[in-house]
């Protein structure tokens, strides 16, 4: 019985690596064939760079990063030509050229293809009630066939955190692998948020509250920082937006050459915002925020924060302070969010002190700007938070969550360059600090922010994230 049982088992395990060998020798000869057909349609002599980015039309940070790289090799390799993998359906290639143009500032000097993908849904987290991690990962290897069939290229690059796509890429269709990591998908932080027994936006109440399911959830979290970790070595050149970033991806990768390479902050356009608060003069007394909306951003920690500082101020002064919340929204998920935290506002009593504007343009962001005094940041363990280096380079002074990149990377809170705060209690504290400061004393602030701020320039991204992609423009590439 053993030795039959032995046999079957040999059989099965036999016809299940046959089976695989099949499909991907199947899935080489049909790209085999693609790539003939392409041809066709590609520039003569180029070599095809795909970013594989499916919401490339949010307008956030990420997608800054994606246009200027986009825009950086461009301008270093000619033979170069840029394909953008995106599952925006509702807007057309000029249609989502033209908005990076208006949202960043940023010109391309080439065309580029822009590749639509019908199953974005794959990835989308409201799809996967439980493991959502995973659900969505796995759903990305999906999303990242249908880009390899539709338009294979030769260099992949992944901008936006995907990297179960990476293998694929690599092993079956043969590309040059490259990666941006702006916020590792699974991170030492989660592990201990969920064996704290801790409510947060990533660990539900009914597991925080039972210890059984806090340690089947450990055991799954485990599980999956394992296979993340193996499938991210598959990438040749790794890129992370910040030290936070870096520490986790090295610990979880264990690669041993990784870039840190800071996300192309718009300063110069920033810097040169004819400032419409004089600093010796009554401020107006806006806090601005910039920030999708998302959960993990906590705009509800700003709008109690407000309250609770609004709560220390004179009667008569009250009305002096406005926050206006200013952030992407994507999806019908983001307009419920804006919905919640406009009730929140009115539950509290500051709904006509607190103003939100979605989806504003970069003259808008610009003057806007312009006229706040205090820029305010709460998400915890912002990966990098280029809202912050914004506020700095248009003389507005940051207050951010003391963690992650803004407490790592941005602000030097010993050289004065910003304020941290951690919970209601200390962000209102240091609102009336910030308020109550000399102008004299805020001037100051703002004028080394704004020194400090240049590590930050899209020329330096430029220069750091050439240097750590030169290797996949290699003759191996290039003869391919």
């Amino acid at each position: 019985m053993a030795t039959m049982f032995s046999c079957v088992l040999q059989i099965v395990l036999v016809s299940i690596a046959t089976f695989f060998a099949i499909s991907i020798l199947l899935t080489k000869l049909i790209i085999f064939f693609i790539h003939l057909k392409q041809k066709q349609s590609r520039p003569e002599n180029s070599l095809v760079v795909g970013f594989f980015h499916p919401f490339c039309n949010a307008g956030g940070g990420g997608e800054r990063v994606l246009w200027c790289a986009i825009r950086s090799i461009q301008r270093r390799f000619p033979s170069a030509f840029c394909v953008v993998y995106t599952g925006d359906l509702n807007a057309s290639s000029t249609e989502i050229v033209g908005k990076a143009k208006k949202t960043f500032g940023i010109s391309l000097p080439r065309e580029i293809k822009v590749v639509f993908l019908k199953r974005r849904n794959w990835v989308n987290a409201a799809r996967y009630p439980f493991f959502t991690l995973l659900g969505q990962s796995l759903g990305s290897v999906f999303l990242g066939m249908e880009a390899l069939l539709l338009y294979p290229p030769d260099i992949f690059l992944d901008t936006m955190g995907y990297a179960f796509t990476l293998p694929m890429f690599k092993y079956i269709a043969g590309c040059r692998t490259g990666c941006y990591v702006h916020y590792p998908t699974i991170s030492t932080d989660m592990l201990t948020v969920v064996e704290g027994q801790t409510d947060a936006f990533n660990n539900r109440p009914i597991i925080a509250r039972s210890r059984v399911l806090t340690f089947l959830k450990l055991m799954y979290y485990r599980m999956f920082a394992c296979i993340y970790g193996m499938f991210g070595r598959s990438a040749e050149a790794v890129m992370v937006n910040s030290s936070w970033t870096y520490d986790h991806i090295k610990s979880l990768w264990r690669k041993d050459v990784i870039q840190k390479v800071y996300p192309p902050c718009n300063i110069h356009g920033f810097l040169n915002i004819p400032v419409k608060r004089a600093i010796s003069e009554k401020y107006q007394n806006i806090i601005l925020s910039i920030g999708q909306f998302r959960p993990e951003k906590n705009h509800a920690l700003q709008i109690q924060s407000f309250h609770d500082f609004l709560l220390h101020v004179m009667e008569n002064n009250k009305s002096d302070y406005t926050l206006v919340l200013v952030g992407g929204c994507r999806n019908e998920d983001d307009k419920r969010r804006v919905n919640e935290l406009k009730k929140l506002a009115a539950d509290l009593k500051v709904a006509n002190q607190v103003v939100f504007k979605t989806n504003v343009s970069y003259e808008e962001l610009k003057e806007l700007l312009s006229q706040a005094h205090v820029g305010i940041h709460t998400m915890a363990n912002e990966h990098f938070g280029i809202g912050v280096v914004e506020f700095q380079a248009a003389s507005v002074i940051a207050l951010a969550h003391n963690s992650g990149g803004p407490k790592m990377d941005i602000i030097q809170e010993d050289d004065g360059t910003g304020f941290l705060a951690n919970d209601v209690d200390s962000y209102s504290k240091e609102l009336h600090h910030i308020f109550s400061l000399p102008a004299a004393e805020r001037d100051k602030i703002v004028q080394k922010a704004k020194l400090s701020c240049k590590r930050f320039s899209e020329e330096h991204f430029e220069e750091t994230f050439l240097t750590s992609i030169s290797h996949l423009f290699g003759e191996s590439a290039k003869n391919r």
